[in-house]
């Protein structure tokens, strides 16, 4: 029933910018706290960026702080990862994942945390 789908993934180069965006169905998006992964060729998933259901909050790992934004549209059930000044070490699938959260304000940074999946979109980041 519940399905998320990734979306706008492609091949940059370093300094781009790329905006990769995830389609929900099948759950009342907006009690859901979301998140953006990305796995690498050969390394764990990892957490990227995450924002809380009622929007308020939000969190991203250190190496994309700055560079990245995360954004819902609840009215569209959408979820949205901006990607500004791209790096090569940016390059990997980037998976959405969501999750019901214990508190309105409460985001996830471990995949352990979250219990739906997208299938991935990818993003290459050439130099």
């Amino acid at each position: 029933q519940i399905q998320l789908v990734e979306s706008g993934g492609g091949s940059v180069q370093a300094g781009d910018s790329l905006r990769v965006s995830c389609a929900a169905s099948g759950l009342i998006f907006s009690t859901y706290a979301m998140g953006w992964f990305r796995q690498a060729s050969g390394k764990e998933r990892e957490f990227v960026a995450a924002i809380s259901r009622s929007g308020d909050n939000t969190y991203f790992t250190a190496s994309v702080k700055g560079r990245f934004t995360i954004s819902r549209a609840n009215a569209e059930t959408t979820v949205s990862l901006q990607m500004n000044s791209l790096k090569p070490e940016d390059t990997a699938v980037y998976y959405c994942a969501a999750t019901f959260p214990p508190t309105p304000s409460w985001l996830g940074t471990r995949t352990s945390q979250y219990t739906y999946w997208g299938r991935g979109t990818q993003v290459t980041v050439s130099s």
